[in-house]
């Protein structure tokens, strides 16, 4: 019988249901909103743009050809679903978050495994240390991941070594669905279930400074500006708000989804957002004003980008009768300009 790609990775897709059956099974009965598994769960373009990363449900991730839709190859490794995916500042590396409790440091050019970080220290009940998030610092040379039972994770990436450990003693609104850290590697912001805030980290300090309230529901998407000023939040509850971080209040929310807001992002210039829900939308706003611009019908939306030059975004998404989709789109005109089908 012949192998396909789409059947290997229908294969892969398996092997992370299996995985995470035997891994997991408190954590999707505890969290309903974890039993829809499917689709794109991930995406980041390349720092030239020319590239991009999309993880999903499985225990492969890919690397995509923006220009053509094509797939250049898949990263394996992982032994359940990546969640979270980041490229270095030099694009020439990359990082994987997955269910399977690690996190993975890869060459770009040869998909190459080159490290693999341990998250957690089993401290949830039943050892759920489930990789949500995964970045880089700006200069590349440290790790982060935000896992269910420990809030942040830093690692030096040339060593290896966790460097940075703030752990579910210091918090008590674990667990953490989202983090992310700014761009001068000062802060790092996460997102929890039980309180439906969000908390501004001081890394060097390793402890909580600002917790945002506002949402009424889980916060499981945000980022921080690109001058790391402001801070944007997405939640079930429907909405995302913009945040003034020196002063941790709310400047304005935006409304216009029907269902949960799954993934958030600031354009590079910082005057635009784009939102993905639940509700088979992606909308880009306009920051300033708070008002809508315009709509994609995009599908059950889980993740979104921008490209580095803003013209163009990513949204991935979990489609009925397939593993995930992902489209990009011209950001000016609303237009579809291609379909990368996983």
């Amino acid at each position: 019988m012949k192998t396909t790609k789409k059947s290997m990775f229908r294969v892969a897709a398996m092997c992370g249901l299996l995985a995470l059956a035997l891994a997991a099974p408190a954590f999707a009965q505890q969290y309903p909103r974890y039993q829809d598994l499917g689709g794109v769960y991930s995406l980041a373009f390349s720092p030239d743009g020319k590239q991009a990363l999309s993880g999903s449900f499985g225990c492969v991730f890919k690397l995509w050809d923006v220009g053509t839709g094509r797939e250049i190859r898949n990263f394996s490794g992982h032994l359940s679903l990546v969640s979270s995916v980041a490229f270095s500042p030099d694009g020439k590396q990359a990082l994987s978050g997955s269910w399977d409790k690690t996190v993975k440091l890869w060459d770009v050019n040869t998909g190459m495994e080159l490290k693999t970080f341990t998250a957690g220290n089993g401290l949830y009940d039943g050892g759920l240390d489930l990789v949500l998030s995964v970045a880089f610092s700006p200069d590349g040379k440290q790790a982060l991941c935000g896992t269910l039972d420990e809030v942040i994770n830093i690692w030096d990436i040339a060593s290896g070594e966790r460097i940075k450990t703030v752990n579910r003693n210091a918090m008590i609104d674990y667990p953490v669905f989202y983090s992310t850290i700014s761009r001068d590697c000062m802060w790092a912001l996460s997102g929890s279930d039980i309180t439906k805030t969000a908390r501004l980290w001081d890394i060097a300090k390793g402890k909580a400074v600002k917790t945002f309230k506002g949402h009424k529901g889980i916060v499981n998407s945000m980022e921080f500006s690109p001058d790391g000023k402001q801070a944007l939040t997405g939640s079930e509850d429907k909405t995302m708000i913009l945040w003034d971080i020196a002063k941790g209040k709310a400047i304005k929310t935006f409304k216009g989804h029907t269902a949960k807001v799954s993934s958030v992002a600031f354009s590079p210039d910082g005057k635009q957002a784009l939102s993905g829900s639940f509700d088979n939308t992606m909308i880009l706003w306009d920051i300033a004003s708070g008002k809508e611009i315009r709509t994609f019908t995009a599908g059950t939306v889980r993740s979104v980008a921008f490209s580095p030059d803003g013209k163009q975004a990513l949204s991935g998404s979990a489609d009925l009768g397939k593993i995930g989709t992902i489209k990009l789109w011209d950001v000016d005109s609303g237009m579809e300009i291609r379909t990368f089908e996983e």
